[in-house]
């Protein structure tokens, strides 16, 4: 007697309801989906060389317009007024490709981060603005932009090889390439995984049936970007912290001071990322000019750092990757006066980008959490280690809004389990505060266009 075929529902044909256990497995027996698997995994390559060169290439420009550029005029760093020009011109590009491009330039940061399909016509406009933004000073990260290139990829790759083009197999394909890119990103399939669980909000069968080929394809990619890099020698970009080895003990002091800091962490991010959407919706009416005067807006902000603190500019424009190593690796360059600066400019900055130009919200969000961290860890008892790891694990709750992806990517760039206690505790303290404390703007008109459909989205 031939077997009955699962149906869509999990029931077979005569009616009977299957257990999950069979249920996965009749969905992992089916052809169609083994060919799935394949292709994801084939997905992988492509993605993440295009993820390579893309990093490569925001990296090599950044340096020059705030590197070689200022020592070959004869400047150790950029000079204070050095973001006005650039976000400037940032906010120019961006508004144009917002206007005249398919797709606007990609999602706005402000309304959180987007792991779904982006239309492959959408990618030259998504590519531009990232290009326009990132290496000119605008204080996002690289993840939305490189998210929304490997899922486009991927599509685009589906119909060269004439593959199906159902609704799921157009989810599963473009999660795989989503995940391929985020493990690009951040140098480890693990949190790609972690991230779509959350993202996603599925479980059960469902939950293995997009996890499996994100999972493939991003493992795939790692090991590709990894390699690829290592042949090359050139440089994309790391979040890796040397931080001290071995790691100190943590105590009850460090448990203790870790929640109250997380509760102060997720307001601030809150109170970001409100003023982020607001700066979205006002830019939404006018685009170009008000993308253009909201990227002069977060320049200001840099340039009123450094002339305040006699630092240089860039510590407040650009998302912080690099500063965040050199925080972490010497914290005693660092004064009160200047972590309390960094914080308040750098937070001004991040949600005028946030609601303006292009890019992703998870890397400033981690340097913000970073620098709470050190400006609190004089506090009797508590150990600069801990507090850093508790900084970033709020922030980056607060900010994602996904508590165990904040948690295994700060323990991730920790390199090691030992501050996995505050790690959790903060992050679920900083997200159930952020939860609790009133959503704004507060009138549904008032949010920018399309923020209402991520499980992702900040509050």
């Amino acid at each position: 007697m031939t077997e009955a075929e699962p149906r869509p529902d999990g029931s077979a044909d005569g009616g009977t309801q299957l257990e999950e256990p069979d249920l996965l497995r009749a969905m992992l027996l089916t052809p169609g989906y083994l060919r799935m698997l394949i292709l994801c995994a084939l997905i992988g390559i492509p993605v993440s060389l295009a993820a390579f060169w893309f990093l490569v290439g925001m990296h090599q420009l950044g340096h020059v317009l705030w590197a070689d550029i200022p020592h070959h005029w004869g400047w150790d760093t950029p000079p204070w007024w050095w973001p006005l020009p650039l976000l400037a011109i940032a906010g120019v590009c961006v508004g144009l490709i917002a206007r005249h491009l398919p797709g606007a330039g990609g999602h706005v940061p402000a309304s959180g981060l987007h792991v779904g399909g982006a239309a492959p016509s959408a990618l030259p406009g998504v590519l531009l603005a990232a290009a326009a933004s990132l290496p000119f000073g605008a204080v996002l990260g690289p993840e939305a932009p490189l998210i929304a290139l490997g899922s486009g990829l991927a599509l685009v790759f589906r119909s060269l090889v004439r593959g199906a083009a159902t609704p799921q197999s157009t989810a599963l394909i473009a999660a795989a390439g989503a995940a391929a890119a985020i493990a690009a990103i951040f140098g480890n399939p693990l949190i790609a995984a972690v991230l779509l669980i959350e993202v996603a909000g599925v479980g059960g069968p469902q939950l293995f049936a997009v996890m499996l080929p994100a999972l493939l394809s991003s493992g795939v990619g790692a090991l590709v970007f990894t390699g690829f890099g290592r042949w090359t020698g050139l440089e994309t970009g790391s979040l890796a912290l040397k931080l001290p080895t071995p790691f100190p003990r943590l105590d009850a002091s460090d448990v203790l001071w870790s929640l109250p800091m997380a509760v102060l962490v997720g307001v601030f991010v809150h109170l970001v990322l409100g003023v982020g959407r607001l700066t979205a919706a006002f830019v939404s009416a006018r685009v170009l000019p008000r993308t253009v005067l909201c990227a002069l807006a977060a320049a200001g902000c840099a340039c009123l750092y450094a002339l305040l603190t006699g630092r240089a500019p860039d510590e407040v424009a650009s998302s912080g990757q690099e500063t965040l190593s050199v925080m972490a690796t010497d914290p005693h360059i660092w004064g009160i006066g200047a972590l309390v600066a960094v914080l308040l400019f750098k937070g001004a900055a991040y949600a005028l980008c946030l609601g303006s130009l292009r890019g992703g919200p998870i890397f400033p969000a981690l340097f913000l959490g970073a620098a709470a961290g050190v400006l609190f860890s004089p506090l009797p008892g508590l150990g600069f280690v801990p507090a850093l790891a508790a900084g970033m694990a709020a922030s980056a709750a607060s900010a994602l809004r996904l508590p165990v992806s904040s948690v295994v990517l700060v323990s991730l760039l920790l390199g090691s389990s030992a501050m996995m206690p505050v790690v959790i505790l903060a992050a679920v303290v900083a997200f159930v505060t952020t939860e609790l404390l009133p959503a704004w703007p507060r009138n549904p008109a008032d949010a920018p266009a399309g923020t209402e459909h991520s499980p992702a989205k900040a509050p």
